[in-house]
């Protein structure tokens, strides 16, 4: 039988080492993970942002051609399609906002379209983008039978969705910034309606970059949209596009609204009925004017 007692002193447990070595083990083990784990947090934050910006690249690319910041090189369409945002922000006035009111007044005096159709976010009682645009545009000299409310322009992809099923037009000239212009031309391709755009102003401010940084994050999610099938929240009843009757202009004839176009009668009823249905949320007007002077955004419409 072999005979147990005291282990000499100074003998390592196993032949070749020590008890210093065998406490480095654990440390280098779980060391080389954590590098290995940090290398593949930075590969994949590398990788997501290049898809981010080749995404992004990929739509400015595509669109370019579409848009245009010159009002003598637009071509004359029926109908100028006006993307909402907030009419202030942190209590003074929006200047993306702003641009795209006169830019859209510009159209319609030089005579290049016959109507607007202005579509904005009215999730709430309190809060109405479209009223607010038919207000500043009126004050602009746009006659009020001449613009159109969409109420349910709540994103971009609503929009230009509802600006061909709802609104029947197969041709649009979108007015915003370039940066989202290219988004929402993109978009309305992908759902067969013909758009081009007219570029309102940039503001010469800071504020500009946080913007255009947050543009790139939603070209992306304006391709997982279109991937994964997502179409607008609300959609209704066909309506029409209210337009002048004499053009200064000749219209191509693939422009849909004018064929489509009900009698001044039926049109006025209609947008009365609107603004009397809960559910159409043309409600709180005054309201919502105050909330919009106050910087409230709720849409993905910069």
């Amino acid at each position: 039988m072999p005979e147990h007692g005291p282990r000499p002193a100074g003998k390592p447990l196993i032949p070749g080492t020590n008890r210093a070595r065998l406490l480095r083990r654990p440390v280098k083990g779980w060391r080389q993970w954590l590098r290995r784990g940090l290398l593949f947090l930075v590969l994949g934050l590398v990788g997501m942002l290049a898809a981010l910006v080749l995404v992004d690249l990929r739509i400015s690319l595509a669109t370019r051609d579409a848009i245009t910041e010159t009002l003598d090189e637009v071509e004359p369409t029926e109908v100028a399609l006006i993307l909402g945002t907030s009419r202030g922000q942190r209590g003074k006035p929006n200047r993306f906002y702003q641009a795209r009111i006169e830019a859209a007044a510009a159209l319609y005096h030089s005579g290049r379209v016959l109507g607007i159709l202005v579509s904005g976010d009215n999730a709430t009682r309190y809060y109405n983008e479209p009223i607010a645009m038919q207000r500043d545009l009126m004050a602009l000299g746009v006659p009020g039978e001449h613009i159109t409310l969409d109420y349910a322009g709540f994103r971009t992809l609503d929009s230009m969705v509802r600006a061909k099923e709802v609104f029947g037009l197969d041709r649009v000239l979108v007015v915003s910034q370039r940066f989202h212009l290219a988004r929402a031309i993109f978009l309305a391709r992908r759902f067969g309606l013909n758009a081009h755009g007219f570029a309102a102003a940039d503001p010469p401010h800071l504020g500009y970059v946080r913007v255009r940084a947050r543009e790139i994050l939603a070209r992306s999610a304006a391709v997982l949209d279109l991937l994964t099938g997502q179409g607008p929240r609300f959609l209704g009843a066909r309506e029409t596009v209210r337009l002048q009757g004499e053009p200064q202009h000749d219209f191509p004839a693939s422009d849909s609204a004018r064929s489509k176009q009900q009698p001044d009668d039926q049109t006025d009823e209609r947008q009365q009925e609107d603004h009397d249905d809960p559910k159409h949320l043309g409600q709180g007007a005054s309201a919502a004017l105050d909330d919009l002077d106050k910087g409230v955004d709720h849409n993905d419409q910069v």
